[in-house]
């Protein structure tokens, strides 16, 4: 190459430019511009060494949605979901999605607007459900000069991590049931035998991320009345629906979990889950406007007109409430159930394959929602020369991401594998998932010597007084 110093120019032939035998910055803002179509082909570049999004089968997020709801999205891009003064049918938007989740919940509030909220995520959701029962119970307990500095909160070992943050934000401690090989999800009993005057809610899960179960919220819900009216307490729900609010409505609308129940006070969930949208975006709903406490809306005089806020965030994107909207009119009651079959349907395909397998043994006999985990065969486990570590590894050179975990407390012996099938997934593509899974199985099994991470493990149960023989 030229010695001299030359500038890229639009006429300049990307891969012939000067920037792309730069190293890309990685401390500072490079000193001069670089042409748009070099700029955006280093960043895409970057990209193409990741797991393409459909065959991330680890991820409970959105990866495909349709044309028109794409385009919706990217010209509304540069919206501002809190600039109400300038955006305000965005906001009439977010209310009717709002009154959607709320009826699709069976709310019994009679009112033409729904109480609830929009989060960036589930997570942002789960908290200000979580902000809301500490409030009114501080509240409670204030008014009968009582102390509010030990609350808790209760739910199962097989909570998602947002949680751990919430209650270790609010100072609040964070009460978890074990969960067992017997009792794999939140056991009703257990969880009253954690409670007590300072406890500010009940957390059970629609969707446990760990498994793909559902924590029975109608079996708590009854054993919380017996307990709320032998104690005095006035202990309530927060369902956290992050994947089961936008599953169980549709396939399983019979099942009740939801604002039926008499303690469910608030539910959250995932718009960019199975409510089928890209990411960023969640929504908690509560039984009625009572139960949001006055502290958690914040107005302020924004350009010129008076905004009301709850949220933790403040800026937000408007192109996924528009997503979401889109897709209730786009879909409907009939299109979810049908999307969301069809991926329960091949969900069970995939579990009755790999559970047919001799290697493998399925966590669970039924799957309530489309995941499903799964583990290796405790007899062949004795003898085998590789782990699910492995076959994740095996598999991500095809271009899946499958992952290998192990459960949490109190079973966390236990290795499993979890397959997430979403909106995007077809019978063909599970097939072509199951083909790699047994040839990468085939080749496993004829390894002489045990692998790095099969050792790591025998190791480790050695430790435990476990033999292992090959």
């Amino acid at each position: 190459m030229s010695s001299s110093k030359h500038h890229s120019t639009a006429t300049t032939a990307v891969y012939g430019s000067d920037e792309m035998v730069r190293p890309a910055p990685t401390m500072t803002i490079p000193d001069e511009m670089t042409p748009p179509e070099i700029a955006y082909r280093i960043v895409k570049d970057e990209t193409y060494a990741q797991t393409q999004p459909r065959l991330n089968l680890a991820t409970f997020v959105t990866t495909y949605m349709d044309e028109y709801a794409t385009r919706l999205m990217n010209e509304s891009v540069a919206m501002n979901y809190i600039d109400q003064t300038e955006y305000p049918r965005v906001a009439v938007m977010a209310s009717r999605c709002i009154n959607i989740l709320a009826n699709l919940w069976n709310s019994p509030e009679k009112c033409e607007s729904k109480c609830g909220a929009v989060g960036i995520g589930s997570s942002e959701a789960c908290m200000l459900g979580g902000v809301a029962a500490w409030l009114r119970w501080r509240e409670r307990r204030m008014k009968a000069g009582k102390s509010v500095d030990k609350p808790n909160l209760v739910m199962s070992s097989g909570m998602q991590v947002v949680w751990e943050k919430f209650c270790q934000l609010w100072q609040i401690e964070l009460r978890q049931v074990p969960l067992s090989r017997e009792r794999r999800t939140l056991c009703p009993k257990d969880a009253l035998r954690y409670c007590d005057e300072n406890t500010i809610c009940i957390v059970p899960i629609a969707g446990v991320t760990w498994t793909g179960l559902n924590d029975d919220i109608e079996a708590l819900d009854r054993e919380l009345d017996e307990y709320n009216r032998a104690t005095g307490h006035d202990i309530p729900i927060h369902v956290d629906a992050a994947s089961g609010g936008f599953i169980l409505p549709f396939v399983s609308p019979d099942t009740k979990w939801d604002f039926r129940l008499k303690w469910v006070m608030s539910i959250s969930t995932s718009g960019h889950k199975f409510g089928l949208v890209y990411p960023g975006l969640g929504w908690v709903v509560w039984r009625d406007k009572s139960l949001l406490p006055k502290d958690m809306s914040f107005s302020v005089n924004y350009l010129g007109a008076e905004v009301t806020q709850v949220g933790l965030n403040f800026s937000r994107p408007a192109s996924q409430i528009l997503a979401q909207y889109y897709n209730f009119i786009r879909l409907g009651r009939e299109g979810y159930r049908r999307v969301q079959q069809n991926c329960m349907e091949i969900a069970r395909y995939c579990h009755e394959r790999i559970g047919a397998m001799e290697c493998f043994e399925n966590y669970s006999d039924e799957v309530v929602n489309p995941l499903f985990v799964w583990c290796l065969n405790e007899e062949y486990n004795r003898t085998a020369k590789w782990t699910l570590y492995d076959l994740q590894a095996a598999l991500q050179q095809s271009g899946w991401m499958v992952p290998a975990y192990t459960l949490p407390k109190n079973i966390e012996d236990i290795v499993v594998m979890r397959i997430v099938v979403r909106q995007g997934m077809s019978r063909d593509m599970a097939d072509m998932l199951l083909r790699d899974i047994e040839s990468a199985v085939s080749e496993f099994e004829k390894l002489q010597y045990p692998t790095a991470s099969r050792l790591r493990y025998e190791k480790e149960e050695r430790q435990l007084g476990r033999i292992f023989t090959h």
